[in-house]
């Protein structure tokens, strides 16, 4: 119980820096913006998720909770453990680069980004990391927030 407490709370405050961050002109709205600050799709349907350790969760957590406002990720604490949310602004996914091996990361498409969304897995069929929820959306919703991803500079 209180997992979903806690849920709640880092809810209310991510979704206080948005509102601020919003405000401020540090991100600009459009009609695709509900679903990557909120649960709640343009068209009003409520936009589900299960996260892989097997926690079925499905109000509190946004995009925004963990990738930020601006979608360039950083430094994260859920369910009691630590993890970097990487970017995930499309201009970033969609540029070659290399991991802090040296080995080059997998390009992402429109396609690959939405089964990360859906499925939680890489450009190369991989698992993304642990705390990435696997969402159930639309079609339209899911094209709606890739969109958005797209204006994220």
């Amino acid at each position: 119980m209180w997992v979903i407490g806690a849920v709640v709370v880092v809810g209310v405050i991510l979704l206080s820096c948005v509102a601020l961050a919003l405000a401020l002109g540090l991100v600009a709205f459009s009609p695709r913006t509900p679903i990557y600050m909120t649960e709640t799709s343009q068209r009003g349907t409520s936009i589900e998720y299960d996260l892989p350790t097997g926690g079925m969760m499905r109000t509190g957590l946004t995009c925004a909770s963990c990738h930020g406002p601006d979608g360039r990720g950083g430094r994260q604490r859920m369910m009691m453990r630590t993890f970097d949310a990487p970017d995930i602004r499309f201009q970033t996914l969609s540029t070659p680069r290399k991991n802090d091996q040296g080995e080059d990361e997998p390009i992402f498409t429109e396609a690959t980004v939405k089964r990360a969304i859906t499925e939680g897995v890489d450009p190369d069929g991989k698992d993304l990391e642990w705390p990435m929820p696997r969402w159930s959306m639309s079609a339209a919703d899911l094209d709606d927030l890739v969109q958005y991803l797209k204006t994220l500079k």
